[in-house]
């Protein structure tokens, strides 16, 4: 059984979250605060953390460095907040994705599947990937069809299939592709992800697979 912590202030919203997991077969453990959650965390060891950013004592923020200090442990993030800069900040310190207050639980519960699906420690690493009409060999490095990409769009495509259903940041990207002192240049990312699609989608216009979250990143939805 898959053990979720659920941390956030709001009494309401950790009692409907309590109910519809344990009737979906989690086992459910709950924390108001920041501190709380992290002393659960360590004693609990749970396989899953959803983690409100708005905490009383401790920003969500600083929660997640306290947690990835010791733990790969997969956070989704629930923010009210209005901005894209403190999820933008939430990612780059280690969480795996987000929700945006209000959400549905249907959604929320798509995003739990999707990070313990690639939690799974003992799940192979996928050598080929179907990403619509074209089969990719991560392996090779050839897509069906004769669809050929430069080095550089080979390692952003990798990143986003090696992840499915994740939301990269734009700053991990940056960072792994061109490296840390690119971190300004995000008219990079809107370029390759472009070609990308020309390539790839069969709308580039409107794509189904290699999807942008606006002023946040972008993810590979199988």
């Amino acid at each position: 059984m898959t053990r979720v912590l659920v941390v956030d202030d709001e009494p309401q919203i950790l009692r409907a979250l309590r109910i519809n997991l344990v009737a979906r077969q989690f086992e459910v453990e709950t924390a108001a605060d920041g501190g709380s959650a992290l002393r659960q965390a360590a004693d609990w060891h749970p396989d899953l953390i959803v983690l409100d950013l708005g905490l009383p004592d401790l920003d969500g923020v600083d929660v997640i460095h306290g947690l990835r200090g010791w733990t790969k442990v997969p956070i989704i993030v629930l923010s009210g907040r209005a901005g894209s800069g403190d999820k933008v900040e939430a990612l780059d310190a280690g969480a795996d994705d987000y929700v945006t207050k209000p959400f549905g639980i249907d959604e929320l519960l798509a995003r739990i599947r999707a990070v313990t699906r690639r939690a799974s420690a003992h799940e192979p690493e996928q050598a080929s990937v179907r990403l619509g009409e074209h089969l990719v060999d991560l392996t090779s490095k050839t897509i069906s069809g004769g669809v050929r990409l430069t080095p550089t769009e080979w390692h952003f495509l990798e990143l986003l299939l090696r992840n499915p259903g994740k939301l990269i940041s734009q700053r991990q990207l940056l960072t792994e592709v061109w490296g840390s002192g690119y971190l300004k240049e995000t008219h990079y990312l809107r370029q390759y992800m472009a070609q990308l699609r020309r390539k790839l989608e069969p709308d580039p216009a409107h794509p189904v697979h290699l999807l942008t979250e606006p002023g946040m990143g972008y993810r590979f939805q199988p």
